[in-house]
């Protein structure tokens, strides 16, 4: 579990209860717990959400360094500024169905997505690197 909680930085608060941490904290939490099962693959439900932008970034790098060990990761989140950085594709759903799959790239420009999602996002807004 060590191993586990210091690839996600929990390493300093593994003696306090969970309902005593930040927010940011029990987000890394959760996936630690996840990934002491020892997991293939790696669902994540909006993990983006509630952070700000300093933590979105950690959390970016946490999740970064997990698929560099080779665990296939699935992400559902609006928050498209910290994807982007960290995916290799994309599946956009609108209404339930299928809009556009691709690269990040080809996703961002389609003007499908653009006018669904990303109506008042300037690609020169930061975004949260995956580093």
């Amino acid at each position: 579990m060590e191993s586990v909680a210091e690839r996600l930085d929990l390493t300093d608060v593994l003696d306090e209860y969970p309902d005593s941490l930040p927010h940011a904290d029990l987000r890394r939490l959760e996936i630690a717990r996840a990934l002491a099962t020892d997991p293939e693959l790696l669902l994540l439900d909006e993990p983006f959400a509630g952070l700000n932008k300093q933590e979105m970034r950690n959390l970016s790098e946490a999740i970064t360094a997990v698929r560099d060990d080779g665990i296939t990761i699935v992400i559902i989140d609006h928050n498209m500024r910290g994807l982007m950085a960290l995916v290799d594709e994309v599946l956009v759903l609108h209404n339930g169905r299928k809009l556009v799959q691709g690269d990040p790239d080809a996703v961002t420009s389609d003007e499908r997505v653009q006018q669904a999602y990303l109506a008042g996002w300037d690609e020169d807004d930061e975004e949260v690197p995956a580093e």
